[in-house]
């Protein structure tokens, strides 16, 4: 089985600068708190337990006694999500950033996607889109297999499709330790995929048109927007 982690340790600070007062964890999307969108997404797709880790200062009262939530104050999402490792029940991660968004569809093709690599041996799982609309995007280079082959600032020259990060990631046991280490020296998520690629892990990737990260209020509103399109008729957005 595999054990849901949910990274809420930033300020949000994009947001406040919009005029979003409300902490990133507990803005509203299809009407209720982002974070609480997560826990029912990892609930319904059937992590073995769910730990949230949440700013210090942000109260998040936790659904169901299944859900573990814990409290930080950690200067990156890398510390964060060492914190969160380190709290965690031993076994295989799925791992997303709290303010990313997809239709309920996509979330079950990316964790099928992800538990199925991680079983057939993957080091770790990267979540990559083609949509691009973040202002510190990660690039990552694939290989014809869909292997992660860099991690990248910018994007590579050359004729492949460009892909980018997505907030949303499955770790290994491996992976794990490795980073419990990486955090010693680095203090930023990129650098620790950089490094995943760096050490020859085997690191693969699962492809969906779209995820939005709610960085700005546009990305809120944009959210909400897609959300409602993607929904069946007289259900929910999620």
């Amino acid at each position: 089985m595999t054990h849901g982690l949910i990274l809420a340790g930033g300020d949000g600070s994009r947001l406040a600068a919009d005029g979003v007062a409300t902490p990133k964890a507990l803005v509203s999307v299809a009407g209720r708190p982002q974070i609480l969108n997560l826990i029912q997404i990892l609930e319904q797709l059937g992590c073995e337990s769910i730990t949230s880790m949440v700013r210090e200062g942000v109260l998040v009262q936790p659904p169901s006694p299944a859900v573990t939530v814990r409290a930080c104050r950690t200067p990156s999402s890398l510390h964060t999500l060492v914190a969160g490792l380190a709290v965690v029940p031993p076994g295989p991660v799925f791992c997303t950033m709290v303010d990313t968004v997809m239709p309920a569809e996509d979330w079950r093709l990316v964790y099928a996607g992800v538990t199925e690599q991680l079983r057939a041996g993957s080091f770790a799982v990267l979540a990559v889109t083609p949509f691009v609309d973040d202002e510190r995007p990660v690039y990552v280079a694939r290989d014809a297999a869909g292997r992660a082959i860099e991690i990248a600032d910018s994007p590579r020259n050359g004729t492949a499709p460009v892909v980018v990060t997505g907030g949303v990631y499955g770790f290994s046991p491996g992976a794990r330790r490795l980073a419990s280490v990486a955090v010693t020296s680095e203090n930023r998520m990129r650098a620790f995929l950089k490094l995943l690629i760096a050490v020859r892990a085997p690191i693969t990737t699962v492809e969906v048109a779209k995820i939005i990260d709610l960085d700005h209020k546009r990305d809120l509103e944009a959210a909400e927007r897609w959300l409602a399109a993607s929904a069946p008729q007289g259900g929910a957005a999620r």
